[in-house]
């Protein structure tokens, strides 16, 4: 399938037609002139681009680059203008970025069955279950995965990466479906924030179905939403683009949300868990065999249905899903399926130290009424255990949270654990300081650790009676907002995973249930398989020998070598998954344990950046510049271990919990 060119004139009558334009076209303008690129980004612009001015940080030499590089005019809403590029001058950005973006690409959420899902909390576990739902249906068919665009990732046929924002900008949202409409896509969910409707994001998008979840207070600012009735105002015009309206008939001030799907005049499917006249309605929710079992009724079937993940507020995200599937008439045995298959990355992720004394969930939750559901489901499902917490909140926007979610912390639970959360152009201990008198308002002991793995790290050490320990709002994100700029981090997921493997190491803790860790990790076999390893021995470490043995025969090719150097140039030759070396203590409390947390996982310009800093041991040193040395020579990551630990080679090669340094690019 091939994008139309459009012409400029196409573009211009566009913004007329649309009421758009602040002034007369300037004269000299060729409106026959084929428009090939539209951007806001001028080190995109090439000739026969019409450049689009955007941005609180914009500046005239941006301007000069888009001339100087071709671009046909520039779209700005200002009034500065330069010498050699026309200007259209426009009334508003933000509602024409939509308009242009959709005109370039040819309009393309008409070409698929876009799924829009908003809501105060959920958006994401509901845009995971309804992908898990079609991709099954899909797989049917023998079609491939469908696309997501979501707060935690995007998969649009063409690209895949981490997500920063829940709801893209225009020329992203717009590429993003023109790249999964030529990749033969049929279906693409996404997450539609308050942000993204307010001020015009996903104009244009043609929604097949749009779900409205719930509503509660978040995103109040000065930069965001000034108050309440702003705030529910823009979540209620996803129904002006929707074919078909899914309403949650449990959510506070449901009456007014219908009253908006009505006006809207498209048809409306309702769900409900409390309301046996909706729709799409669940009865009979209980938990068996660690799983939630609830009864579906829909005008189409009666079922059973299972979610695999924990969470009893989980079913009302599945129910959003299934009024989809209402909407899209999507089959009843993909529905089963797909919510028995579901995943969200970073939600509600399980882990635990080796006896189940400390117990620790992974999660996005990050506003109020997500924190007091997942409180109240945590304290339903382990009444008798210490709860602790570890958040902090982002910088310069949502403040409201700083007051909320400390006072909700401070009264669910024990402990909690104020730390870094995208502060941005905050200060963390700022930010934390700013929510800490809320969290005392309530019975919980309250700890500022700025670092975000020391703050992980205290709270699993420091839990002396069975705990359950959530760890909230960065999921699996792998960085941090600091000032303008997004840095690699470890996941709350590898903070987790290390420390547990501390806290059993200091209580010298075994497993209690053998099979039950050998079947945990049977699976993690399949990832050695097909990959290659250069293993520098140590002088002693009897077991590495074995564990490179062990390797070997799960598949995966283990090449043992004794001369560091040559173990080096090996795993450049060869471009190795993964070069190891071994040193005789624990590196990554080298420069202690209040600094443990960033050895434990750095790219390149980190690990020179210790280097350059000369605080490590000499000997850590000299095998953390082969490390760096391999990366930047195309190994695809160097780890550092010590060769005390038992099977430590094996533990990381199968990714169980294991310390140590791993540098990659």
């Amino acid at each position: 399938m091939t994008i139309p060119v459009h012409t400029l004139g196409d573009y211009l009558d566009l913004l007329s037609e649309q009421n758009l334009l602040a002034a007369p076209i300037p004269d000299g303008l060729d409106r026959s002139q084929r428009v090939t690129g539209l951007t806001c980004d001028s080190r995109q612009v090439a000739p026969g681009t019409l450049f689009i001015r955007k941005g609180a940080h914009f500046q005239t030499k941006f301007l000069e680059m888009a001339r100087d590089q071709g671009a046909m005019a520039c779209v700005s809403q200002e009034e500065d203008t330069i010498p050699g590029l026309p200007r259209i001058a426009i009334t508003d950005t933000r509602k024409v970025l939509a308009p242009l973006a959709d005109r370039f690409y040819d309009h393309p959420s008409g070409k698929l069955k876009v799924i829009g899902i908003t809501g105060t909390k959920g958006k994401s576990s509901t845009a995971y279950y309804m992908k898990s739902i079609l991709d099954r249906y899909q797989e049917s068919q023998g079609r491939g995965e469908t696309g997501v665009v979501s707060s935690i990732d995007t998969y649009d046929g063409v690209e895949r990466f981490e997500s920063h924002l829940t709801t893209p900008e225009p020329l992203d949202l717009q590429r993003h479906f023109a790249n999964a409409a030529q990749s033969g896509l049929e279906y693409v969910t996404m997450e539609v924030s308050s942000q993204a409707l307010k001020y015009h994001r996903s104009l244009c998008t043609e929604f097949a179905a749009a779900c409205f979840l719930n509503i509660g207070y978040d995103h109040i600012s000065p930069i965001e939403h000034p108050d309440f009735e702003d705030y529910f105002a823009s979540k209620l015009k996803i129904f002006a683009q929707a074919h078909i309206s899914c309403v949650n008939l449990d959510c506070d001030h449901a009456q007014r949300v219908m009253e908006a799907a009505q006006a809207a005049g498209a048809p409306i499917i309702t769900f409900s868990q409390k309301d046996p006249a909706a729709q799409v309605y669940a009865s009979d929710v209980h938990k068996e065999d660690g799983q939630i079992l609830f009864t579906l009724r829909t005008p189409r079937y009666t079922r059973q249905m299972r979610l695999t993940m924990p969470g009893l507020f989980n079913v009302e995200n599945a129910l959003g899903a299934a009024a989809l599937c209402e909407a899209l008439d999507i089959p009843e045995w993909a529905v089963y399926d797909g919510l028995v298959r579901a995943r969200v990355p970073g939600r509600m992720e399980v882990y635990a130290n080796a006896d189940g004394r400390v117990l620790s969930i992974v999660d996005y939750a990050h506003n109020r009424l997500s924190f007091e559901t997942l409180f109240s489901s945590v304290r339903a499902e382990y009444p008798e255990r210490e709860l602790a917490i570890v958040f902090g909140c982002p910088g310069k926007k949502a403040y409201d949270r700083r007051h909320d979610l400390g006072e909700a912390a401070g009264a669910w639970c024990d402990r909690v654990y104020l730390t870094e959360e995208d502060s941005g152009e905050e200060d963390t201990l700022d930010i934390c300081n700013e929510i800490r008198p809320n969290v005392e308002k309530g019975k919980a002991r309250c700890r500022i650790i700025p670092n975000r793995g020391e703050a992980i790290r205290q709270a699993v050490l420091e839990s002396e009676k069975p705990t359950v320990l959530l760890l909230t709002g960065k999921g699996r994100e792998t960085r941090q907002k600091r000032g303008t700029e997004y840095i690699d981090t470890p996941t709350d997921v590898e903070y987790v995973q290390a420390f547990l493997q501390e806290y059993d190491l200091r209580h010298r803790l075994t497993p209690a249930a053998p099979a039950q860790k050998a079947l945990e990790t049977l699976p993690a076999l399949e990832q050695v398989k097909g990959k290659t390893f250069v293993i520098c021995l140590p002088e002693q470490g009897q077991d590495i020998a074995a564990d490179a043995a062990a390797i070997t025969a799960a598949g995966g090719t283990a090449v043992l070598m004794q001369d560091r150097a040559q173990a080096l140039s090996t795993a450049q030759s060869m471009h190795v998954d993964k070069l190891i070396y071994f040193v005789d203590e624990e590196p990554s409390l080298a420069l202690g344990e209040n600094r443990q947390a960033e050895l434990l996982r750095m790219d390149g310009k980190k690990a020179a950046a210790l280097l350059e800093e000369g605080a490590l041991p000499p000997s850590l040193a000299e095998t953390l510049k082969l490390a760096l040395q391999a990366v930047e020579g195309g190994v695809g990551r160097c780890v550092i271990l010590s060769r005390t630990g038992e099977h430590v080679l094996l533990l990381d090669a199968l990714g169980q919990r294991v310390l140590g340094i791993c540098v990659s690019a």
